[in-house]
């Protein structure tokens, strides 16, 4: 199901609001160098927004589950000083491709060892350096950084020193960034994984968009928009979602690395890659003995199922992630008395009317508990609502306030959005049966058919989720009242006494 690559103990999540504000230093024109152009691809524009069809793919890289490359790569990283492994690329039940055993590997063994030489990071060596120096001098991040250099070392082919990588890639990586806005609105309505994914997907095209206004179309010898567009930026931004690593100890570098990103994801490991300084490569350490023929896996991180989809295009089978968690919309209504003052008092620690905290098997956030108060408080709780909104946004000391005066109301509040939530999915897991896929070939119809069993098995553990909060939350409330009438039949025995 997911493409043996996506990496590490966190995927970087770029900061894409930086690239707009940089203001664009130009010099003289660098000297013109002629680019052998090898791709044609095209957009099309609506409303002024790069739209993409779903079935066109860059000319480079290979099927998902190919190996055809696999024996050129690895002889080519070897060749490189990649230096002799107990791992190999072959087809796997879990992510298509991935390295599997070749000898017994032994629990806490340290594998692969990628020098410095064979990771791609924002200081490799363009083919092009001029296009480097117009990038750097305008101050693009790392991110669209390395996005632009390895589609421009794609676009040469087998002139590029990685073209034995880059054939290796996917033509088109499993990620949201490939869904189309119908898509999203028909098989995540019900997640809030849709509102990321609309959201990641309008930051690629609003990166693209502005480097092409500042740079591509004042460099168009550098940039030729056949090999700079819409289309080759959506794949390159999906490999480096699904592929682009933090190394803790290079300085918290975010690079590529080939061969490391052929591992699949499991939920049951925790080992992440490094960078050794001593062996002066990228590395792991095994976590459990594998016998050959076994798939060796790292971690990509404590990710819920709706993170993996969104980066990685996958999703763990049900109740095999213990950091599963789903996204509960809360919300101030507006008919509240209140509405006015405390939505002040949200926006004054960075929060609005309408948020979002995880949930997870376990229960909820402090944070949550908080926003819960401040949507149930009564205006005679007025001076109180600063305090809540900061413990809701976490801008203080972690604090777990409490007002028992309120309690009831603040878990009913959490129960009513825990059950609205619950709803939602429950409308699509009983339509998503009887869907109309709408298709025309059988191409498009096992597409649909993967996305749909995609969105089933996402929304399937989240609602898992939620159902276990609403049961927590039932007791609770039960527990409440059971307590308030305890108390109310000792007042009244209290008051029957002195009668």
């Amino acid at each position: 199901m997911a493409e043996a690559s996506r990496i590490l103990q966190t995927i970087l999540i770029p900061d894409f609001s930086t690239l707009a504000h940089v203001t664009p230093r130009f010099h003289s024109h660098p000297t013109s160098h002629s680019r052998r152009i090898t791709t044609r691809c095209s957009i099309s524009t609506a409303g002024g927004t790069a739209r993409l069809a779903v079935d066109r793919a860059v000319p480079w890289g290979c099927d998902i589950d190919s190996l055809e490359n696999a024996s050129a790569l690895q002889n080519w990283l070897s060749e490189s000083g990649l230096p002799p492994q107990k791992m190999a690329i072959q087809k796997v039940e879990v992510g298509e491709r991935g390295l599997v055993a070749l000898k017994n590997i032994r629990k806490g063994e340290k594998l692969l060892f990628v020098p410095p030489s064979l990771v791609i990071t924002a200081d490799s060596e363009w083919s092009f350096p001029e296009a480097a120096n117009v990038l750097k001098q305008n101050g693009v991040p790392d991110w669209p950084l390395i996005a632009t250099y390895l589609i421009s070392e794609s676009s040469l082919m087998k002139s590029s020193r990685w073209s034995n990588y880059i054939s290796a890639l996917p033509r088109q990586p499993y990620s949201l960034l490939y869904w189309t806005r119908s898509e999203l609105d028909k098989y995540l309505e019900a997640s809030q994984i849709r509102e990321r994914a609309i959201e990641r997907i309008n930051d690629v095209t609003g990166t693209y968009n502005d480097l092409r206004l500042r740079i591509f179309s004042k460099y168009p010898d550098l940039f030729p928009e056949e090999v700079f567009n819409m289309e080759t930026f959506r794949w390159s931004f999906g490999i480096l979602f699904s592929r682009l690593v933090r190394l803790p100890s290079m300085d918290g570098r975010v690079a590529l690395v080939p061969w490391a990103d052929m591992l699949n994801h499991s939920c049951e490991v925790e080992t992440f890659l490094d960078y050794d300084k001593s062996s002066q490569g990228v590395f792991f350490t095994t976590d459990r003995p594998y016998q050959p023929g076994e798939q060796v896996f790292i971690s990509y991180g404590k990710k819920s199922n709706g993170e993996l989809l969104l980066s990685y295009g996958f999703v763990p089978r049900e109740g095999t992630n213990p950091t599963d968690s789903v996204e509960l919309s809360v919300s101030i209504k507006k008919s509240d008395k209140c509405y006015k003052e405390k939505l002040e008092a949200l926006r004054k620690y960075g929060l609005s009317s309408s948020q979002c905290y995880p949930i997870r098997i376990t229960g909820w956030p402090l944070e949550l508990m908080a926003y819960a108060y401040l949507a149930a408080s009564p205006p005679s709780l007025n001076r109180q609502f600063d305090e809540m909104a900061a413990a809701a946004s976490n801008k203080k000391s972690k604090k777990d306030i409490r007002y028992p005066e309120i309690e009831e109301k603040a878990l009913q509040y959490l129960l009513d959005s825990c059950e609205s939530s619950i709803s939602k999915y429950t409308k699509f897991l009983q339509a998503s049966g009887s869907m109309d896929l709408d298709v025309t070939s059988p191409k498009q119809l096992n597409r649909k058919l993967f996305l749909k069993q995609l969105a089933v098995d996402l929304c399937t553990s989240e609602q898992r989720i939620l159902f276990r909060s609403q049961y927590i939350l039932r007791r609770r409330l039960r527990d409440v009242r059971s307590g308030e009438l305890r108390a109310l039949n000792l007042f009244d025995g209290f008051r029957k006494l002195f009668k």
